[in-house]
């Protein structure tokens, strides 16, 4: 008896334990649409469910308690809430919010092969479209903005022209890609960039600090790729329209068509129309260009056997834009009655991937580039092309993964310049030949420890053989916690005249001191990334120390003649060092902050006459910088809330002698609101205000009252001789005084339309 009463209590205890036990089932949705194959946890139980391809999932025999609901998904931010289980079935409807910094995304830039960016030896920054809307830009280049390390960088007050600086280094130092391939040339960087719809962009990746290695000429500073949709993934439909208060109009569209189970494309069109003439800072020139631009984009994919893809990409742009004094027209263009600048841009592109096996893969591109442009009245019309091909080799043998390549590229080059001028001044259009191979082995040492090794060998018909190798290393202590330590070699062959606005102005005369060499570059990469999930959200931390020296490098003498630019290769060398930190706190309550700082010190040493060197700070580098992006949701109600900004410390601008403006720029701010309203089936309104606190850059151009510097005229008599009474220090016409658009606050509004 005593041994039957034990086990009667056990058994009317179980039966009542199985009698309170209840059923968790919901449903998870992301984007609009069903989620499928998401992680379901259940804590302290440990119970883990995989959602359905309907996005729902069930969890049983749960006991009456309280438990924390964890659920993620690739793409997603990982959603956490707490759970009270009474025995009855309880309704869970869980929605995921995309995941803007995409830790866990496929990255290619790093290595030229998929791979997971935590898995990646090489740091990589991944920036998706739902980032870039929370402050909506008509092109990549202003978007750009954003991103911290990263600035768009405008050369001229007048035509607007600018290029891309990373870690405080100039444009030519970063090689711009559209899907992998070398196709936004130096002589294209701000139109090409400013010619993509952005509904065709599926993500951004961006490596600091030389890629030579990989891709060649032009990655010294770090590299951009534009990752575009794929046709068989993407949306039916997307349109994008937008406009703001001082007449900026902007549309995009992108359709998919399918037109059998392999075949399928996506066309992308995108307009941009900007006519108002405006001049608040009264200098009787316009504040910024106007402009009148078409692209167009189709991209075709294929899938083949044995789940191989190819795909072809089409682009054309076509874009009229002017800047100068106000009462400018076309009729005077290359003349001295108005000052104004014309340029006028055609360009067509070609970008192809073919899938030849499973190891091997080709790679094609092609870009063609005309360039109309009237600076004032020196007219410079160039033409460029580009034709790159390379085979690439990939394969696995037990933890060896081993990318091979054989690249080539073809640039041609004319314009009206001394740049492709004979000795007896005829044309002598430059054709740069650049034919070479790399190798790169990635090993797994263990599963958490891992290296990269790569080597690439080029021969340039002008400069004769160049080397790059490259070193990385990978410590991963846990999933969330990675130490990557990376090192590597860069070059770049130089044009000057594809590249630096400021010898096409007409303000200045070029003088080149020596035949150039082309550049060199060592860089040294120390990177932390983690990722702490707590009950409330989670916290992602990504934090380098970075470090290149610069030999060769090509440098612009402003100041000895205010009436020359005097290029010559640096003596001694430069220096870019610094810290970054990028963070991104996200919480379940609808709070999301991503902010970013930069700490930087970019210099020359160079040597004078005598062999004393000589510290010369870099222009436009400011030492202090960070981006920021506050965002607040409201599901219930499909209302979204985002403050971004860009923050800049003093930067050195480039001043003349007895400048009365300032060599360095205040400190300043640009920050924008948005408000976003969703609807159901796709529909979105977002508007608010860009530049929230009406910041202007004072005195931008120098005499902006004599363009021409006419001789005879208020600053010049009639030899041309700076007068000594309008003019003691022989000041000339200048717009590169630049380091803030000057533009002041302005609203905009837009709406959004999406058949997924």
């Amino acid at each position: 008896m005593r041994k039957i009463i034990p086990v009667l209590i056990g058994c009317c205890m179980l039966s009542n334990a199985f009698a309170q036990q209840g059923k968790i089932s919901g449903t998870i949705t992301g984007k609009g649409s069903a989620v499928a194959a998401a992680t379901v946890t259940l804590k302290p139980l440990n119970i883990t469910v995989i959602s359905d391809s309907t996005g729902h999932f069930h969890i049983t025999n749960v006991p009456q308690g309280n438990y924390v609901l964890e659920v993620s998904a690739v793409n997603f931010i990982s959603y956490v809430n707490k759970l009270t289980v009474k025995g009855t079935t309880a309704v869970v409807k869980v929605s995921l919010a995309e995941n803007t910094d995409m830790m866990g995304e496929v990255v290619i830039s790093g290595t030229m092969k998929p791979i997971s960016k935590m898995a990646s030896p090489i740091p990589v920054e991944v920036y998706s479209p739902a980032y870039f809307k929370k402050n909506p830009t008509p092109n990549i280049f202003e978007s750009l903005q954003m991103v911290n390390g990263i600035q768009p960088q405008l050369n001229c007050n007048v035509c607007n022209t600018g290029d891309i600086h990373i870690n405080g280094m100039e444009g030519p130092y970063t090689m711009i890609l559209i899907d992998g391939m070398p196709i936004v040339s130096s002589l294209s960087t701000v139109y090409g960039l400013a010619g993509i719809p952005n509904s065709m962009v599926k993500r951004i990746e961006i490596v600091k600090g030389p890629a030579s290695t990989l891709y060649g000429s032009e990655a010294v500073g770090g590299l951009i790729n534009i990752i575009t949709r794929d046709a068989g993934s993407s949306d039916k439909l997307r349109v994008d329209l937008s406009t703001t208060s001082t007449g900026e109009h902007n549309a995009d569209l992108t359709a998919k068509f399918k037109l059998s189970n392999t075949v399928s494309s996506l066309l992308g069109i995108n307009y941009f129309n900007y006519q108002q003439i405006r001049d608040i800072n009264h200098d009787n020139f316009t504040d910024v260009t106007l402009q009148n631009r078409i692209s167009v984009f189709n991209k075709w994919s294929f899938k083949q056997k044995n789940n191989l893809q190819s795909s072809l990409a089409l682009r054309y742009v076509n874009e009229d834009r002017w800047g100068g004094e106000v009462q400018w027209q076309p009729k005077f263009r290359g003349t001295d009655s108005v000052y104004g600048e014309s340029i006028n841009t055609n360009r067509f592109e070609l970008i192809s991937t073919i899938a030849l096996s499973r190891y091997i893969t080709a790679d094609l591109s092609y870009n063609y580039h005309l360039q109309d442009s009237y600076y004032g009245r020196i007219k410079y019309y160039a033409s460029q092309q580009v034709a790159f091909a390379q085979l690439r080799w990939n394969k696995t043998w037990g933890r060896h993964d081993v990318l091979m390549g054989i690249p080539f590229r073809y640039t041609y080059y004319d314009d009206n310049s001394p740049a492709t001028a004979g000795a007896n001044g005829s044309n002598k259009p430059a054709h740069a030949k650049l034919p070479g191979i790399f190798v790169q082995d990635q090993f797994t040492v263990n599963e958490k420890l891992t290296s990269l090794l790569g080597l690439r060998y080029d021969y340039n018909n002008e400069h004769g053989s160049i080397v790059t190798p490259r070193l990385s290393f990978k410590y991963s202590p846990d999933k969330n916690n990675t130490l990557r330590l990376s090192t590597g070699n860069g070059f770049r062959v130089v044009n000057l005249f594809t590249e630096d606005h400021a010898a096409l102005t007409g303000a200045r005369e070029v003088v080149i001191a020596s035949a150039l060499k082309p550049e060199r570059s060592w860089n040294a990469n120390f990177n932390y990334t983690g990722f702490i999930t707590h009950r409330k959200g989670y916290v992602g931390i990504d934090a380098s120390i970075f470090y290149t020296r610069f030999s060769n490098k090509i440098v612009a003498d402003f100041i000895t003649d205010p009436a020359k630019i005097i290029y010559d290769n640096l003596r001694g060398y430069a220096i870019s060092r610094g810290v970054t930190l990028n963070t991104d706190f996200s919480f379940t309550n609808g709070i999301k902050i991503i902010a970013g700082a930069t700490w930087m010190d970019v210099f020359e040493m160079d040597k004078d006459a005598n062999g004393v060197k000589t510290k010369v700070p870099q222009l436009f580098a400011p030492k202090i910088s960070g981006t920021f992006a506050i965002s607040y949701a409201l599901s219930k109600y499909g209302l979204a809330v985002d403050l971004t900004g860009k923050i800049n410390g003093p930067m050195y601008l480039p001043v003349v002698p007895n400048d009365f403006r300032p060599d360095k720029s205040p400190l300043y701010s640009i920050v924008n609101l948005q408000l976003t309203k969703t609807w159901k089936k796709g529909f979105e309104c977002y508007g608010g205000v860009k530049n929230l606190f009406n910041f202007l850059p004072a005195d931008p151009l120098l005499h902006p009252d004599d363009p021409f510097d006419k001789p005879g005229g208020k600053y010049f008599d009639n030899n041309g001789i700076a007068r000594a009474d309008t003019n003691p220090h022989g000041y000339v016409f200048d717009p590169s005084y630049n380091y803030a658009p000057v533009q002041g606050a302005k609203a905009f509004i837009g709406i959004r339309w999406y058949i997924r």
